[in-house]
Order: C-alpha cells, then structure tokens, then sequence
C-alpha cells in the first residue's frame, strides 16, 4: 500500500475525523491523461478496422441471433473490473467481437427486411464519430454558436429537399430543430398545442381536450398523449379499413370531433401519418387539415418513415394540402442516411413551441454577445436541456451526398421493392394485401382451399408460420409482421444500404420454398 500521513493519528479524538492525504506518486497513477492525442489515435484506429470487418462479415451473421434472455450474462463477469487490465480496450474490443455481436440483430445486413430500415451510411458514421468526438453541448446558442446556426442552416437545407413549404422554415418565418427520435417531436408538439388552447380557454380545462389519430398511428402518440396530461379516454383512435388502404377518413374524423363539441369537450391535437408503421398508410393530409380547421385543431404530420421519399420529386403529391399544418416530423436516420439518431422538427409558429417549453425566467447565464439578437436557443424547443450536434451529421450527409445521391438511394430501394412485389404477384398462392406506397411490400400466403380459401383464421395461422420458418432459415431474410384489419400479414422492407437486387430475389426464393413445404403438411 502507498505510505499514508495522518494530520491527526489520534483517531477519533474529540470527535475529529482523520484526514487522509494521498501520495502524489499514487495520484499520478490513478489519474492517466483520458484524452491523450496518440492513445487516441492508436485506439481509434482499432476501432475502425473492427467496424470494417463487421461490414465485411455482415453475410456470415444470421440476421437475428438464435439466443435467449439472459444469454449475455452468462459471457461477461458479474461485476465491473476494479481495476484496468493490461491493454484493456484490446480485450474489451475482442468481447465484443466473439461475444456481444454474435448476439446482435443486425439491422445494417443486407438481409434485414423488418421493421423499418435504420439507414446507415459512411459519411453518417463519420458524422457521429465527428460528433461525439466533439462532443460540445449546444443548448443555447451562447453555449456553441456555431453548433446553433448550424442546425438553423441544415433544417431550412433538409426542408427544401424535401419540398415542404417555406412557411415551416426559418426563411419563411417557421423553423426547425433536431431531435433523436419522433416521439419527441409528438410530444413537444402537443405540449405546445396544449399550453396555447389552454391560454384560450383555461387552464382548468385539461381534462376537457381530445386528441385524435387512426388506428394505425404510432403508439408514441397514445404515450406522448398520456405524457402531456391528455385523459386516456380522450385519444381518439378513428378506425380504418381495408377498403381505403387503412388512411384515416375525414368524414368520421369530422364526425368524431363534431361529437366531442356537443358534449362539452375541447377538440385539440391531431396527429396524421405519411407512412404507418404497419402498411405505410398514406393519411390525406389536406383533407384532414380541412376538417380540422374549424375547430382551431393542431394538425401533426408524423413522416418518420415516409418523409424521407419526399426528396424524390414524384412523391411529392403524398403531402397535398401541406401547407395548413402546424408542424411536421421525420427520421432521416430511418432512409436518409443519417445515422440514428436523427429526426427533424419543423413548426410553423417556433414562439408557440418556446412559450411552452422555454424556462419561465432566465436561469441560464447568457453570453453578453447575443442581447438584442433574436438568437434561436435550442433547449427552448426541446425536452432536454443537454442535446447532441447533431447538425454536423446531417450536414455532411447533406453536403457530401448531395440531393441526387438521396434521390438515387431512395429510388434503388423503391425499385427493389417494386420488384419484390411484381414476383409475389407473380405467384398465385399469395396476395399483395395493400397498395405499395414507398418501399414496403405487404404480403400473404393465401389458404390453400385452392388458394382463394376465405377461412381468415386458418390463413392467420398460416402466415404465422410462415414467418416463423423465413425468419428461421439461416441463410434467409428477416422478416416482421402485422395484423390490419384482422389479417396477419407479413412485411418486406426495402431500407438497407447494403441490400442489392440478388438478396431481394434470395429473399423470395426463401419465402417460395418454405410455403411450399408448409403447404404439403
């Protein structure tokens, strides 16, 4: 043990607490310099070449790991090291290799087809190292004014590239933000929705607001709901159907909001969707908006899906009418090419957000240089008051890429995806159970009462299995599912960056071959 001096060796002495003062030979061990430029650079360079070989290797990983809870703590020790290990990052970057990506689903495979894609990309992943190496902390623009500006500049970049209307950007009097993910922008929203009609009609009246959304939309709109106050009972879930591609129908949503009127209740929110997560239901945002108008409603649109094809020209119909609603949402780290995380918030009135969610007086100190400047202050947008610049991620992305290179990733995806649909097509034992709208292709196994059974059970059943079986098949894509309108369906979404057209065909292969040994049983 290191030699010790006491300042007071007679411990406990009316009640005096010895002193303890620690060798400065001890302290200068303990204490090794942790951003040392060379170990830095030695150990990032391991880093690279890790994630390199990750890429390389993607085939070789089942795409989802045959493993069960509690697989990893049986692999790693139970308590953290007391101390450091003799080149200690080696060895933890050796565990991560054998043990903790084994045990992965990895959602950057080529073969990765469920849910949604989580676009990576490598100018994204240089982005976010650029970032966290950083690492400053942007929240007011005083904090890191260039990180502010920065963000200004690139939402107004990605606003136009996505052809929303100039009114939800700061060149039109709007403005945008960068958030992690959409729930946040639900809920900073709604917050803001909430605090301006109780403004109006009383703050005792919280328990009067309805919101409203499909019974497709997202469950964080529910949860952000509850979050901001909102009576369970007062999220209304308008049904839909088959018939009209599950998008929410206006004529029961007026319905809907009319009822509410003429019991008592305030009319509040409405959250839309361009893309559902279950069949990227497409909501018809003008005439939603129409219907909303009347009764002062807050119209969200949640993109965070769908908003990235908006780059592509042809889409650009999908958001008719856009130009009434109060704000908007994406996840450009879901098909834009920005790593997680990365959504975009535009709003049309940024005062409304700020006078909601702003501190109610000045408790952080101010830099001298932005009085009398309308400076944009992030943490007022937001939840958070620390937040990541993420400006610098979207910004290369943005700048190195360029719109055409977002087009054309987008397009390849939806190309692939159209294909995919035309060989189920092609097969009469399945069906293409909803329209196509970007990149996802909804499909089943009929019954094989030659294959036009009606028996919607017998088919659910059916298609379980059938998923069960491509998701088991080593080789094979991973799939995920949904149940609309009481059919269980099975999901094939184009998304990663990696995916070419061979693992597309593969992909169906796999799913012909399975269908065809679960129909002889």
């Amino acid at each position: 043990m290191a030699p010790r001096k006491f300042l007071d060796n007679m411990t406990g002495q009316n009640g005096i607490v010895p002193v303890v003062v620690v060798d400065t030979a001890e302290k200068k061990t303990q204490s090794p310099s942790l951003l040392d430029a060379d170990e830095f650079r030695r150990q990032s360079h391991q880093v690279v070449d890790l994630i390199t070989e990750y890429y390389d290797r993607m085939g070789d990983y089942p795409v989802h790991p045959s493993v069960t809870p509690g697989f990893l703590r049986n692999l790693l020790p139970p308590d953290a090291p007391f101390r450091p290990e003799p080149d200690a990052f080696s060895s933890a970057l050796k565990d991560v290799r054998d043990i903790i990506l084994p045990g992965l689903t990895h959602w950057q495979s080529a073969r990765h087809m469920a849910h949604f894609p989580a676009s990576s990309s490598t100018i994204g992943a240089l982005g976010e190292a650029l970032t966290a190496g950083i690492n400053v902390v942007p929240f007011t623009w005083a904090a890191s004014p260039a990180a502010t500006e920065l963000e200004m500049l690139v939402v107004d970049w990605l606003g136009k590239a996505l052809h929303l209307p100039e009114s939800l950007l700061f060149a039109g009097g709007g403005g945008g933000t960068l958030l992690g993910t959409s729930c946040e922008a639900i809920l900073c929203t709604l917050v803001a929705a909430r605090d301006r009609k109780l403004a109006e009609i009383g703050g005792n009246r919280i328990c009067d607001l309805v919101v409203y959304c499909s019974d497709q939309t997202h469950f964080a709109f529910r949860k952000a709901a509850r979050i901001a106050g909102i009576l369970r009972d007062h999220c209304r879930a308008i049904p839909t159907c088959h018939h009209n591609m599950f998008a929410l129908p206006p004529t029961e949503l007026q319905a809907a909001m009319q009822a509410d009127v003429e019991a008592g209740l305030v009319p509040l929110f409405l959250c839309a969707t361009l893309g559902t997560t279950q069949t990227t239901a497409v909501d018809p945002i003008g005439e939603l908006c129409a219907v909303s108008a009347p009764h002062g409603v807050w119209v969200h649109v949640d993109a965070a899906y769908g908003g990235s094809a908006l780059v592509c020209p042809e889409f650009t119909h999908v958001i008719d009418g856009v130009e009434a609603v109060d704000s908007f949402s994406m996840n450009a780290h879901k098909w834009l090419l920005a790593n997680n995380d990365c959504c975009a918030m535009w709003v049309k009135k940024p005062r409304v957000l700020v006078a909601a969610l702003g501190p109610e007086q000045d408790l952080i100190l101010k830099d001298a240089a932005s009085e009398g400047h309308n400076v944009v202050d992030y943490m007022d947008w937001t939840i958070t008051l620390t937040r990541r610049f993420r400006a610098l991620k979207m910004w290369l992305v943005l700048r190195c890429y360029g719109i055409q290179g977002l087009r054309n990733h987008i397009r390849n995806h939806v190309r692939m995806a159209e294909a995919f649909e035309k060989m189920v097509k092609a097969d009469e034992r399945f069906e293409v159970v909803t329209d196509r709208k970007f990149a996802l292709v909804c499909f089943r196994l009929r019954s094989p009462d030659k294959f036009g059974g009606a028996d919607k059970q017998a088919a659910n059943q059916l298609n379980r299995r059938l998923l069960e079986e491509v998701n088991a098949a080593t080789s094979g894509p991973y799939m995920s599912s949904a149940n609309v309108g009481g059919m269980f369906i099975l999901r094939c979404a184009i998304g990663s960056t990696l995916t070419e057209d061979h693992h597309v065909s593969d992909a169906w292969k796999v799913v012909q071959d399975q269908a065809t040994i679960i129909l002889r049983h």
